[in-house]
């Protein structure tokens, strides 16, 4: 993941965890995670997030049983800026403003948030083999990672690499230091499909627990997308 998008969790956040089957493998299998791991940290700060991608943001706010939906074209203008072009928006409007419109405007405010500082790197985190697991068909090698100092926007949780090219297809965890005294916890899992060594979807899980509304939840579908200008046209 690229390290500017993830800080967006600083400020908003998830953990909808799913069960994955582990599976037992050869003692060799550690030689090969650390390969995996090697090459992943050599490119992570080199990843350039999607130049357009549709995105779609379900959230809800489940003691209010309140929920709205977004649908968008994300464009990044000059300094990595993101635009955004809606082309469709539904549901409550406190979720709209108060949950969705809040993660469009953190989105925006990463961009001043230093790479460096929040990306997934040996840098700013201890790495720890935990195992080989199986998804869907592929072998990917899980990493415990702890940061080493309690700083905003780091988590502690796991971190799944695709055993064949090094890129991160799973991250999950909670922030170790919350952005506001109103906030009792924010978790993130975040799976990201890969095709041909290039990820094709990412999708987002977070799950703010809030001290005033209690859990707000969101779910973002993220896609990149070539011609965007006929998705938009359609949506008009």
């Amino acid at each position: 993941m690229p390290a500017v998008e993830w800080s967006v969790i600083i400020i908003l956040a998830t953990l909808l965890p799913f069960d994955v089957q582990a599976e037992t493998f050869p003692a060799d299998s550690a030689d090969r995670a650390a390969i995996v791991l090697a090459r992943y940290t050599a490119g992570v700060t080199k990843v350039k997030p999607w130049s357009q991608e549709t995105i779609e943001i379900e959230a809800s706010l489940p003691s209010l049983e309140k929920h709205g939906r977004l649908r968008a074209i994300r464009r990044l203008l000059p300094f990595g800026k993101p635009e955004y072009h809606v082309l469709e928006t539904v549901g409550d409007q406190t979720v709209r403003q108060e949950v969705i419109y809040r993660y469009l405007s953190a989105d925006a405010q990463s961009v001043a948030v230093p790479t460096s500082s929040v990306a997934i790197t040996p840098a700013n985190y201890k790495f720890r083999y935990k195992g080989a697991v199986k998804i869907t068909g592929d072998i990917a090698y899980s990493f415990v990672i702890t940061p080493h100092k309690k700083r905003s926007g780091l988590i502690k949780g796991e971190l799944w690499l695709d055993g064949e090219t090094g890129a991160a297809v799973r991250q999950s965890g909670y922030l170790v230091k919350n952005p506001s005294i109103f906030i009792r916890r924010i978790t993130v899992t975040r799976e990201t499909t890969i095709r041909d060594g290039l990820p094709k979807e990412r999708i987002t899980h977070l799950l703010v627990d809030t001290r005033i509304v209690g859990r707000a939840e969101l779910t973002i579908h993220e896609r990149p997308c070539s011609d965007c200008g006929g998705v938009a046209d359609a949506g008009q």
